[in-house]
């Protein structure tokens, strides 16, 4: 699947300026790299706002089988099945590199979110593309191979379509959380990295430098 550009009204919302504009109460918190943020039936009362960093989610079942439902980044919120009346999470949080969270209790959020209304309809709308994405995040994982699986996921953690840049840097990152995200081996994430960088797709000067131009292993049939 393509990584797609967001709607302009979409785009136009900037979570952290409706968090300091809105004067919402929150904390701060970093978690290192694959530090679990809340786990599956944990108490379900509060919604966290990615400031830096990225978050894998992910479910268990009862037979002990675990399944990726999503990655995300910089700028998602997640965890908001608190203000839908959830009791417990339905999954896993874990941060897949450091990442600095915002951590906003769920009677703040819906306090605020009641009082503004017009920063209602905005993080509504941010939500609801933020669905549409993980549902792709689902097609992916089903009907991809490995390798685009990975490019997209790459492309997805440099914020493609939300960048002018044609080449971002990201947090430090295992080979071994990338896997995870995509559902392969890390020995198999080394060899298309290994490519990816051969191509010109990527560097590791000082950090993950993704090149928009990954979108063509993507797009290639």
């Amino acid at each position: 699947m393509v990584p797609k550009k967001r709607p302009p009204e979409v785009s136009e919302f900037d979570a952290q300026a409706f968090l300091d504009s809105a004067g919402v109460a929150r904390r701060i918190v970093t978690y290192e790299a694959a530090e679990v943020v809340f786990s599956q039936g944990d108490p379900s009362n509060s919604v966290m706002y990615i400031q830096k960093g990225a978050v894998q989610l992910s479910v268990f079942s009862r037979a002990g089988k675990h399944a990726i439902v999503a990655t995300l980044g910089a700028g998602d919120f997640f965890g908001e099945g608190a203000l839908a009346g959830q009791r417990v999470r339905m999954g896993t949080a874990m941060a897949t590199c450091q990442s600095t969270l915002l951590v906003i209790e769920k009677e703040e959020m819906a306090r605020v979110l009641h009082e503004e209304h017009d920063l209602s309809d905005r993080f509504i709308s941010h939500m609801l593309a933020r669905n549409v994405r993980i549902e792709s995040d689902l097609v992916d994982q089903l009907f991809n191979s490995s390798e685009k699986r990975l490019a997209r996921a790459l492309l997805l953690l440099a914020r493609y379509g939300r960048q002018d840049d044609a080449r971002v840097v990201l947090p430090r990152i295992s080979q071994e959380a990338l896997a995870a995200m995509v559902g392969t081996t890390r020995s198999r994430v080394n060899f298309f990295m290994n490519k990816f960088k051969k191509l010109g797709f990527v560097d590791y000067n000082g950090g993950l430098t993704v090149n928009s131009s990954l979108l063509s292993v993507v797009l290639h049939d």
